[in-house]
């Protein structure tokens, strides 16, 4: 079957890229896979794109290319077919508008994947009928703004199906959508192929990952850690990635006066290598749609302490065996569970063997088996007649 892949941005730096990629990927070796990508800001991707996979850029918006007139006038005007209410608005444009409906109304393929919100809603909404449609939530239902949730509720109903990454997640949606025929299936993402380094967890390290943004609440990691250091002054911080609150963040270290013990390690293509350098990762976010650093740590035969966010994290972490989860907001009860993994190196060690034997759950291949049965399933029930769009 030929799948089509629409991202915001498959040259980018994100979760949801790095999943989708690894996803096509192994598919690509027994389907035809194509990727379209709306923007492309930069000229070689931060994540390897495999060569089989067939690459559509939407608008090239990288240094020194030149729109063409129409795309010119097109790029002055605010996109008219996203939602205000989702976040990737801004930067999409009419010009963008244009180019997505545009692909989407020509679109030949069995199957069109797609990957956030306002994906999911242009294509409900234009891909041709004789494509199977299935969005995907990468975040969570309530982790969306009022007015995009009118929206969804309008359109998801003639989606296909909709693939979420957790089970509370299906079931948030199964209430919202009520009696749309939208299918719904939970599938998590899933980790890349290949072995992955296992950690001697010995090294004074606790580690964290994604994007520098508010959501993840560096600042709490932060706060907590400054409590560990005054017990185990060993101990160093290494943050992982880039992000706008960077410079915040900066800040925050400097007024708990850790100086070099909080290291800001900018991006990393490899985190299996630098979670393989840590004895703990941790997660200090308001939520979370899955938790994929949750089990690139486990393939790591590392721990995890978090706080028990809405979703992803309670679906991974089993508290006390593989990990712990502690209330959410609450830094010193983050301090006291990293504390407790440091003071007890058994413990650690045996958390980690368990969390490197529940990292198999999210075998690549099995992943993969999971969207191959579900797109056939739904070309199926296409061939039979049972159009929902």
């Amino acid at each position: 079957m030929k799948i089509t892949f629409l991202l915001g941005s498959a040259y980018g730096m994100g979760g949801t890229i790095r999943a989708t990629l690894t996803l096509a990927g192994h598919l690509a070796a027994r389907h035809e896979i194509e990727i379209i990508t709306l923007h492309r800001r930069r000229t070689d991707p931060f994540f390897p794109i495999d060569e089989r996979i067939g690459v559509r850029t939407l608008m090239d918006v990288r240094k020194g290319a030149r729109p063409g007139r129409l795309d010119a006038r097109l790029g002055r005007h605010n996109s008219r077919l996203v939602p205000r209410s989702e976040r990737i608005w801004p930067e999409v444009t009419l010009r963008g508008d244009y180019r997505m409906w545009r692909a989407l109304r020509g679109l030949e393929t069995d199957v069109l994947v797609t990957t956030r919100p306002a994906f999911n809603l242009l294509a409900a909404r234009f891909a041709p009928r004789d494509v199977v449609v299935v969005g995907q939530e990468h975040l969570h239902l309530d982790a969306h703004r009022p007015g995009l949730k009118e929206h969804m509720r309008r359109w998801y109903p003639r989606l296909d199906a909709l693939v979420t990454l957790t089970e509370a997640d299906r079931r948030a949606y199964t209430g919202f959508l009520a009696d749309a025929p939208t299918r719904l299936q939970v599938i998590p993402n899933a980790l890349s192929a290949g072995a992955k380094p296992i950690s001697g967890l010995d090294a004074p390290v606790i580690a964290a990952a994604g994007r520098m943004a508010k959501v993840k609440h560096y600042e709490r990691l932060i706060a907590a850690f400054a409590k560990v250091t005054a017990t185990h002054p060993d101990w160093t911080l290494r943050l992982y990635g880039t992000g706008p609150e960077l410079d915040r963040l900066r800040t925050v270290a400097a007024h708990h006066d850790l100086g070099d013990k909080v290291a800001f390690m900018g991006r990393t293509s490899d985190i299996h290598a630098a979670f393989a350098q840590a004895s703990v990762v941790a997660l200090s976010s308001s939520f979370e749609g899955f938790g994929m650093t949750i089990i690139e740590a486990f393939a790591c035969g590392v721990p995890v302490v978090s706080f028990d966010c809405p979703q992803g994290p309670r679906e991974i972490i089993t508290h006390g065996r593989n990990g712990l989860l502690v209330p959410p907001g609450d830094t010193d009860a983050l301090a006291d569970a990293l504390g407790r993994l440091i003071d007890d190196p058994g413990e650690r060690r045996a958390m980690g063997a368990a969390a490197h034997q529940a990292a198999a759950r999210y075998d690549l291949a099995t992943t993969a088996w999971q969207w191959e049965t579900l797109l056939t399933d739904l070309l199926a029930a296409r061939a039979k007649g049972r159009v929902r769009r």
